[in-house]
């Protein structure tokens, strides 16, 4: 006897199919929608950082539109200042620093076939390679390139203005997100907006501080000891190392050490010992200062999570995870029931304390007790 299918399997099918066609669409949509995502996500984490200054100055009774435009001329003359400061300086030694690299190779070179028999190709023959790989695909792709530069001009300029409005139309925004919300859901949204822009504030200033005392000592560092180039070097260090996540630490480094070791192998070495002992000093005694209250993150966690956005969202992604981890934590910690813990060794940081030696015999006890109850 032949079964015939239930009437609902036809309408399961039809739906799983019409499920199945949305997501591929929704996801060929976001695809396509990356870099506008990514230009949003930024402009909202940047507005995040400056609602500080714009609050501060909106309670000194300006009003809100004029206190953004400040807020960002005033990082902007910050930076057009900084740029000025140094910037002559600052070019003529990345000027000789170019002019020096093909120098520091053939000495690399040279030492890496004196120490370990490596056949690394010269200058020229470097050169030819790097123009014959890049120059054809460059002179083929000309159109593109150019498409690329415009694009990113456009998606700057984008960015500049959505930080603008989602800054100065702060309390619309947030009333528009709100509004459809029952009153419970509405101070969720408002306890979550009010974290992540302390945690986010709070991370940024704490990297350009920390950026800022590590170009310094740096600078310091590499003047004393004799080391060219020390101003755009100990920049480069201090900038990558705080703001490229997990490994800016050693590619900040590396470029000091390396072109002090092409001057001398007794510099190199004084700049290496500089930077580890300087790292150790920043991570166990200033780091913890400035971030102690806006990013109490687990060693383990942030480094996960770097690793994880950056393979998603690129270096974007690596660079804004340690906020938005810190965010995510904070809520769910204060949304989150906890309970007591049991007791177990496994849960136990400390080691367990030395045992005190007995006392020797006829010795009085402590405080005047009788020996029976202080052995009991």
């Amino acid at each position: 006897m032949q079964q015939t299918p239930p009437p609902w399997l036809t309408r399961a099918l039809i739906k799983a199919a019409l499920v199945t066609m949305a997501a591929i669409l929704l996801w060929q949509a976001l695809g396509a929608l990356f870099s506008l995502i990514m230009v949003v996500v930024t402009a909202i984490f940047v507005a995040l950082a400056l609602e500080p200054p714009v609050d501060w100055l909106v309670r000194k009774g300006w009003k809100r539109g004029v206190a953004t435009g400040v807020a960002m001329l005033a990082v902007f003359a910050a930076i057009g200042a900084a740029v000025a400061a140094f910037g002559n300086m600052l070019v003529s030694q990345v000027v000789e620093l170019v002019q020096q690299i093909p120098a520091v190779y053939e000495q690399v070179a040279k030492w890496l076939a004196s120490r370990f028999d490596a056949q690394v190709p010269t200058q020229n023959e470097a050169l030819q390679q790097l123009v014959e790989s890049w120059g054809t695909k460059l002179a083929a792709n000309a159109w593109a390139v150019g498409t690329q530069v415009f694009s990113g001009l456009i998606s700057g300029l984008g960015l500049i203005l959505l930080v603008y409005y989602i800054s100065a139309q702060g309390p619309k925004f947030r009333a528009t997100i709100c509004s459809p919300l029952p009153p419970e859901h509405q101070r969720i949204v408002l306890r979550v907006w009010a974290t992540a822009q302390q945690k986010t504030a709070g991370y940024i200033s704490s990297r350009v501080i920390l950026a800022l005392i590590n170009s310094t000592l740096t600078c310091i560092a590499l003047t004393i000891l004799g080391v060219n180039y020390a101003l755009p070097l100990s920049l480069f260090s201090g900038i990558v190392s705080q703001f490229v996540p997990t490994v800016g630490t050693y590619l900040g480094g590396a470029a000091p050490v390396l072109f002090a070791l092409t001057e001398a192998p007794v510099k190199g070495l004084a700049v290496l010992i500089f930077i580890v002992a300087y790292q150790q000093v920043e991570n166990f005694l200033v780091a913890p200062k400035l971030t102690s209250k806006t990013m109490e993150i687990n060693p383990a966690v942030a480094f996960v999570s770097v690793i994880a956005l950056g393979a998603m969202l690129g270096p974007l992604g690596a660079f804004l995870s340690l906020p938005l981890v810190a965010t995510v934590q904070a809520i769910v910690s204060t949304y989150l029931h906890r309970y007591d813990l049991v007791e177990d060794e496994l849960l136990v940081q400390d080691e367990p304390e030395h045992k005190a030696a007995p006392a020797a015999e006829g010795a009085p006890e402590p405080d005047g007790a009788p020996a029976d109850e202080a052995s009991a």
